[in-house]
């Protein structure tokens, strides 16, 4: 048991599978707590919502990384509609990473800037609260092309055009 677990941790499309609903799940439930401590305007509550979304927010880098190192693994097992839908999931992975870690970085400032600027607070925690919403959408978007790729149960849409050239890996 112990050694197919320890097999599978070093496949890094089982990790970026495992990991993937960070950023998304995670991510939403820390919104959640945030709006609650914006709402009971509890700086302690914020601190901890702010957290919970710099580590979502943060958790996409190793997911992204994971995920481009499973790339050729995971379309060797695709079939042609879920190879363009890896392409595409790969596309807007690519292009809407750094939307996770611009949050990351403002959400770091809203927890360190009210040590020396107090009053600046709840401004920082609602921008955060802002750009995590845009984010989450974000998230959802990439992830609605990754469950596309091997789960044909979700294909209710053709897949996206082809491009002429693979990514060369």
């Amino acid at each position: 048991m112990m050694e197919v677990l320890l097999r599978d941790l070093r496949q890094p499309e089982y990790i970026h599978v495992l990991i993937n609903p960070l950023p998304v799940y995670g991510l939403a439930t820390a919104l959640i707590g945030l709006v609650a401590a914006l709402i009971l305007h509890s700086r302690r509550a914020q601190i901890a919502a702010l957290i919970l979304v710099l580590v979502t927010a943060a958790s996409a880098w190793p997911v992204y990384e994971f995920g481009e190192q499973a790339y050729d693994r995971v379309l060797t097992m695709t079939d042609d509609p879920g190879h363009a839908w890896l392409d595409e999931h790969l596309r807007r992975g690519e292009q809407l990473i750094y939307v996770f870690y611009a949050l990351a970085v403002l959400t770091l400032i809203a927890l360190v800037a009210p040590v020396k600027w107090p009053r600046s607070a709840t401004p920082l925690a609602s921008a955060v609260l802002v750009l995590a919403t845009v984010t989450l959408g974000c998230g959802g978007y990439i992830a609605y092309a990754g469950g596309k790729i091997r789960h044909r149960e979700f294909r209710n849409v053709p897949p996206p055009p082809k491009k002429e050239e693979t990514r060369e890996r």
